[in-house]
């Protein structure tokens, strides 16, 4: 960028809209043009339904309320939203998914990839929609995506006693974001997938090799000091965050594993190739071999995570319609 401060700042209002449309943070920690926002774009209306149960609030997914292996969760962050989650347990899981989805997605269009992920690479699967996303309460923000993600988080912990090392944080697009920023936050994590990730916000944009202050997901930054394996998967022709994003990834990590680049594949359908299903099973295979490995060598008392358990985040799990 070679404009003035407010003609660069205000260039990143113009992301394509199947990413984000940044404006500013809308909560003072930062902004862009005076008084904006960071919009991001949940699909409208929402594709699954909220509704009241004997004066609560009980959450169900049209066609999928008697699955049997799925917990619905309404998840409470320290910005005061509530979150809707979702755990797809496996019954012969050895690794659990935190998946963060994409910006023009909420759960209800998510359900079957996660499904599929669940049956083909035998792990428990933890998806949630951002606070302003389905039925999720709330604004779409970059700082709310953050919170959203730590929230989660210690549901998964105080719920299921998910450990970090038995958790894989998974990142599609945008929601590599809130995926680095967790991981970045996690010394013993297993493992890390980043799906079409984006360096930064502005990168999108412009090649630029530099953090300017009004950015926004400065994920190159974050993954510089990720503890654990890394694998990057990329369409060879995505259109909306170029290929050179992934590249960027895989050079970048402290804790290389072989990278996916899809040839011919976009920014929203590498799941349909063969390839990716496969090489996901390779990346959960290694992380199984790798804890063996590491099992006798575990330490008693682990160090804690840089993050604090906040009073504010309270899980509730309801029944099944």
């Amino acid at each position: 960028m070679t404009g003035t401060r407010e003609e660069d700042s205000k260039a990143v209002q113009h992301l394509q809209p199947d990413l984000v449309l940044f404006t500013g943070s809308g909560d003072g920690k930062r902004d862009v043009d005076g008084g904006g926002e960071v919009r991001i774009f949940p699909p409208e209306p929402a594709t699954y339904e909220g509704v009241q149960e004997g004066g609560g609030t009980g959450l169900f997914f049209s066609g999928v309320s008697v699955e049997k292996n799925m917990d619905v969760h309404l998840v409470e962050t320290k910005a005061g939203n509530k979150i809707v989650a979702t755990f797809w347990r496996h019954p012969y899981a050895r690794f659990t998914i935190l998946y963060s989805h994409g910006n023009a997605a909420d759960l209800g269009q998510m359900l079957d990839l996660f499904i599929e992920l669940r049956a083909h690479l035998r792990v428990n699967i933890m998806c949630y929609d951002y606070s302003g996303y389905g039925a999720s309460t709330g604004k779409p923000s970059e700082f709310n995506t953050y919170n959203d993600i730590e929230a989660v988080y210690e549901c998964l912990k105080r719920e299921y006693g998910i450990l970090p090392e038995d958790l894989i944080l998974y990142g599609q697009s945008v929601g590599s974001g809130p995926t680095l920023h967790l991981a970045a936050r996690l010394s013993r994590l297993r493992g890390v997938v980043l799906h079409s990730a984006i360096l930064s916000g502005i990168r999108v944009l412009y090649p630029v090799k530099m953090t300017f202050w009004f950015d926004i997901f400065k994920n190159i930054d974050k993954i510089r000091v990720v503890n654990c394996p890394v694998l990057v998967i990329h369409g060879t022709a995505d259109d909306i965050v170029d290929w050179s994003h992934g590249k960027d990834f895989g050079s970048s990590q402290r804790k290389k594993f072989d990278p996916l680049w899809i040839k011919g594949g976009g920014h929203c359908n590498l799941e349909t190739y063969p390839e990716y299903i496969k090489h996901l099973r390779k990346f959960i295979n290694a992380m199984e071999k790798l804890s063996m490995t590491r099992l006798q060598a575990k330490q008693a008392n682990p160090p804690p995570s840089t993050m604090t358990t906040s009073k504010h985040n309270k899980c509730l799990r309801f029944g099944k319609k």
